[in-house]
C-alpha cells in the first residue's frame, strides 16, 4: 500500500522561503522542516529577532535578504545552491500593509507595499524561477490574500498587490508548465498578527470580520500547513494556476 509519506515525497526537498521569519512564514518553514525538507529562511531580520514565539522552535538556516533588490535575492540563489545543488520550492511570504485613508497614500508606501508584495514576489519567481526552468522541476507558491477580490477596505494598495500577484501566478504557471514546473497561489483569509490587531483590526471591523466569516474566528498559522505542504508536493503534481483558498468562509459569505 502506498502511504501518505511516498504521495507526498517531501524528504530531502531543498525550499527557500522568503519572508521566513514573519508570523505565517515562520510556522510554515518550521513544519517543511519538520517533514523533512531542506529549508533556508530570507529575510531582512533573523527569526530570532522577531520574538520568542518563533526563536523558541529552533533556528533554521538563515540568509539575510532584501527581496526588493534582485541581485540581493541572486545572491541568495548561489549561497544556496553551492550548499544544496538545486533548489526545488519557493515560498512567497513576504508582505507589508498600511490602514492609509485613499487620499493620504504617498508615493513612497504605495512604492514601498507594492515593492515587498508584488515586485519582490516577481523579482523572487525571476530568480529561483530561472534555476527551476533549467532543472525541469519545482514548485512556487505564492500569497495572495482574500484582499485580492473583492479589494478589502482600509488595504488599497495591498489589495491591488494581491491582485497582481495572483495574475503573475497564472501567467507563470503557463508560461513554465512545459518544463514540469508549478506555480499556484495560497489565498489565507485573516491570520491577525500583534501589528494587525493594533493597527488594522479595531472592535468594530474585528466584529465585522467575524460576522462574514462563517466559522466565526481569526485563523491559525498552522491550519494552513495542510495546503502548503500538499501544494508543494508531489500529490499535487498537476496542480498548477491555482488558488487555494483558506479563510474559514469568508470568501464564500454573502447575505
Amino acid at each position: 500500500m502506498t502511504t501518505i509519506d511516498k504521495r507526498f515525497n517531501l524528504p530531502g526537498k531543498v525550499t527557500a522561503v522568503i519572508g521566513g521569519s514573519g508570523y505565517l512564514c515562520s510556522t510554515l518553514a518550521q513544519a517543511m522542516q519538520e517533514s523533512g525538507m531542506r529549508v533556508v529562511i530570507l529575510d531582512r531580520t533573523p527569526p530570532s529577532k522577531k520574538g520568542k514565539r518563533h526563536a523558541s522552535r529552533g533556528l533554521l538556516p538563515y540568509l539575510a535578504c532584501d527581496i526588493t533588490s534582485k541581485p540581493d535575492l541572486v545572491r541568495c540563489r548561489q549561497i544556496i545552491l553551492k550548499r544544496y545543488g538545486c533548489i526545488d520550492v519557493l515560498l512567497n511570504g513576504a508582505g507589508t500593509n498600511a490602514p492609509t485613508p485613499f487620499f493620504d497614500i504617498t508615493t513612497e508606501e504605495f512604492q514601498q507595499i507594492i515593492g515587498v508584495n508584488l515586485l519582490g514576489t516577481l523579482y523572487s519567481c525571476q530568480v529561483f524561477g530561472e534555476v527551476m526552468v533549467k532543472q525541469r522541476r519545482g514548485s512556487i507558491v505564492n500569497f495572495a490574500s482574500v484582499s485580492m477580490g473583492p479589494p478589502l477596505s482600509k488595504a488599497f494598495v495591498y489589495s491591488t498587490a494581491k491582485a497582481g500577484v495572483f495574475n503573475l501566478t497564472q501567467n507563470l504557471a503557463r508560461e513554465w508548465a512545459p518544463f514540469s514546473v508549478r506555480v499556484n497561489a495560497l489565498r489565507p483569509g485573516f491570520f491577525p498578527t500583534e501589528w494587525s490587531l493594533k493597527h488594522f483590526i479595531d472592535e468594530e471591523r474585528k466584529a465585522n470580520i467575524l460576522r462574514h466569516t462563517p466559522m466565526r474566528r481569526f485563523g491559525r498559522p498552522e491550519e494552513l500547513i495542510g495546503a502548503v505542504l500538499w501544494l508543494v508536493s508531489d500529490a499535487a503534481s498537476f496542480v498548477t494556476g491555482s488558488l487555494v483558498t483558506v479563510d474559514g468562509g469568508f470568501t464564500a459569505m454573502t447575505l
